[in-house]
């Protein structure tokens, strides 16, 4: 730029020959000093930017692009939109993975007793511990397939509970909902919601459901939209992390999943949570309803 060159040999020629020399104005070379500190500060909030979202990039294990960077930046107290941060990854070469598409698979295909759809798509939780959502899924090892069942929480989108086995008996569901009930201790009424799996329909898990007092409701056959938020976290793991290894063993990819359940619990900004993580927006709803 002409006035920053001007600028750097001021102190061995005059101003005014070296805007000559430059075919520049002096007017306007002074005018671009005048603006030098608006431009610090300017460089210096950018410099703030870029580290930030380097910081939310690599907390993610390089997965989020510019909107949920954006999402956590927002959480964090940044006025910023999703093309400011799209220009500034771009300008500064950071680069999300490139995700692959994933495939989903249910199977309910047997005779058990199937329980009501008390949702019908209606996803809205008013406080933790009202809807937790279930499902389970698959992850391919050199040593054979991996089947994990997690449970959701639809208030926070928080992982409650979750269980992997190397095959897809009743237990599965029934150690991934002891574990939520466990770390959660529901204290209210509460519905289970899932497809109508052959494990969820089992008599071992409506009867511990039972037992709880817990209010059980299930997906209409083969319509994967009234399970839509555990489907979407299946994919965030699945593009985000097991697509990324080859898992030599059954125990590599299970403490690869707990690592990543534990980012996402703890990292991933929702716009539904007002741009918080899950453990944020529970921590917030605490302090506002006194159960801190």
């Amino acid at each position: 730029m002409k006035f920053a060159a001007i600028h750097a040999n001021v102190t061995i020629h005059p101003a005014t020959r070296l805007c000559k020399l430059f075919g520049a104005s002096s007017s306007g070379y002074h005018e671009w000093l005048s603006r030098a500190d608006h431009r610090l500060v300017r460089s210096k909030a950018e410099q703030k930017l870029v580290r930030t979202i380097e910081a939310v990039h690599v907390g993610s294990n390089k997965n989020y692009g510019s909107p949920p960077i954006a999402d956590r930046l927002r959480g964090l107290g940044f006025e910023i939109s999703d093309s400011t941060v799209a220009r500034c990854m771009r300008k500064h070469d950071i680069r999300s993975r490139v995700k692959k598409k994933f495939k989903v698979t249910t199977t309910s295909d047997h005779k058990l007793p199937v329980a009501p759809n008390l949702l019908m798509q209606d996803f809205r939780a008013y406080r933790p511990d009202q809807i937790w959502m279930s499902d389970i899924t698959y992850v391919d090892t050199a040593e054979g397939t991996l089947y994990v069942c997690g449970i959701i929480d639809l208030f926070s989108k928080r992982i409650v509970g979750w269980h992997a086995m190397h095959a897809m008996p009743q237990e599965l569901v029934i150690t991934a909902y002891i574990r939520a009930r466990r770390n959660r201790r529901p204290k209210y009424e509460l519905i289970f919601h899932s497809d109508q799996g052959s494990q969820y329909a089992s008599k071992g898990f409506r009867t511990i459901l039972g037992q709880d007092a817990v209010m059980q409701s299930m997906s209409r056959r083969g319509n994967c939209w009234d399970s839509a938020p555990i489907e979407s976290f299946w994919a965030r793991l699945k593009t985000e992390c097991v697509y990324w290894y080859k898992f030599a063993t059954r125990q590599d990819a299970l403490a690869t999943i707990a690592e990543w359940v534990e980012r996402y619990n703890n990292a991933r900004a929702h716009s539904s949570n007002d741009y918080a993580t899950p453990i944020e927006f529970e921590m917030a709803f605490a302090k506002v309803s006194g159960n801190v």
